[in-house]
């Protein structure tokens, strides 16, 4: 059986965090995104996965450069989830899955629609319930039965699409028919209406863990769903008096100096030096070559490859991606004083977390200079340098940012 992952997107309400990575690619637990979905589908009879591609293309070569399994299927612009299905024509003869290839969610959830769709030989789509359904595409249903899809409507229930398909070759006539809709894209959501139309689409409701990874504070939640499922593997070294609690996977290649205490879950990647002295709290998810030194603490937090607490730092409830350096003493808060949720910011705009406890998200190759204090919610992009001691606010502060 084939799969197809649509996986061309930019990610832009991600930024900085997808600023050079794309947004199927980031971490959640001890993998990808993207990597937890191929699993699922290679455990569930899935034996050829194709992946529609556009942005940072590369970086999906590279990292299925050795798996047969794989196709890539370029997309030469992104136009929308139908023209991306589009592309995959010539890759499905057969009945298919399809997803989303930026969701995370439970594998039980997989097999539901699969088993739905092989039982019947319909078309199936995964449904699951929100509490901001105006967000996504609402599903009219009954029965058991689609009726419609309502492109982020108000008022029509809290059901909705959740980008989990089971198809056959007919969905590739229909979007053969879908015009350009109001956003410019050609809409997947418009062929699945026809489908209605002419053959009919089955919905499976499903009740457990789903989420779309649409803001940065989502690829904290991702993480930790996936880190909960994580069994202790202890492959790197562990000096004497070093403290290991739970379950806490350590890549080999990494050394753990004595006086550190980490709880799990927690995963460590590759060529890491933790401590002496470090504290990892659970929910924390370090990328290979990094390095979490001396009286450093992180909590909740994703810090990818080659990122850098290295002495008396605090990271809570925080992204750090590739390449950023704290100084010494520099500290993220991640709770106002004041109790209230944190805002932040997506492309820009200010907007409300909902979360009472957030850290700050800091972009690629940045560079934060020693007793720096960094105050919830603030967005650092990528390329900056913050001189030594300055006290940034909860800002949005762009590409390239020089502060001396």
């Amino acid at each position: 059986m084939k799969a197809v992952l649509l996986a061309a997107g930019e990610g832009k309400r991600l930024r900085p965090v997808t600023a050079r990575v794309p947004k199927p690619l980031l971490p959640a637990g001890d993998k990808t995104i993207i990597g937890y979905i191929c699993d699922y589908l290679r455990r569930n009879g899935v034996d050829e996965i194709g992946i529609v591609v556009h942005c940072h293309e590369n970086k999906f070569r590279e990292m299925f450069a050795k798996d047969a399994d794989v196709k890539l299927i370029h997309q030469d612009t992104p136009r929308g989830t139908g023209d991306a299905l589009r592309c995959a024509r010539n890759f499905c003869n057969e009945e298919f899955l399809c997803l989303n290839g930026d969701i995370v969610f439970d594998e039980g959830f997989l097999k539901e629609v699969l088993e739905e769709g092989k039982k019947n030989g319909n078309a199936v789509m995964g449904c699951v319930q929100v509490e901001n359904p105006q967000e996504y595409g609402v599903v009219e249903q009954a029965n058991g039965k689609l009726i419609k899809i309502h492109e982020k409507a108000k008022g029509a229930g809290n059901w909705i699409n959740a980008g989990i398909y089971y198809f056959t070759p007919a969905i590739f006539d229909a979007l053969e028919k879908i015009h350009i809709s109001p956003r410019g894209e050609y809409e997947l959501t418009e062929a699945i209406n026809m489908l209605v139309e002419n053959r009919g689409v089955l919905c499976r409701n499903f009740s457990g863990f789903w989420l779309d990874v649409g803001r940065p504070w989502d690829l904290l939640k991702a993480n930790a769903f996936m880190l909960s499922k994580i069994q202790r593997r202890i492959e790197g070294e562990v000096e004497e008096y070093a403290v290991v609690k739970g379950n806490v996977v350590i890549e080999p290649g990494t050394v753990v100096r004595s006086g550190t205490y980490i709880i799990g879950p927690a995963y460590i990647g590759s060529a890491c030096e933790i401590g002496p002295n470090s504290f990892i709290r659970p929910s924390t998810c370090i990328g290979n070559k990094c390095h979490v030194g001396n009286a450093s603490e992180i909590k909740n937090s994703i810090l990818m490859e080659d990122a850098r607490a290295p002495h008396f730092n605090y990271v809570g409830d925080s992204i750090i991606c590739s390449g950023v350096n704290l100084g010494a003493g520099t500290k993220i808060a991640n709770l106002r004083i004041d109790g209230k949720d944190v805002k932040s910011f997506v492309q820009g705009e200010r907007v409300n977390t909902q979360l009472r406890k957030f850290g700050a998200i800091i972009g690629e190759n940045t560079k934060i200079g020693i007793n720096c204090s960094i105050n919830p919610g603030t967005v650092i992009s990528e390329d900056c340098m913050i001189g030594a001691g300055k006290v940034l606010e909860a800002q949005y502060y762009a590409p390239g940012t020089i502060i001396m």
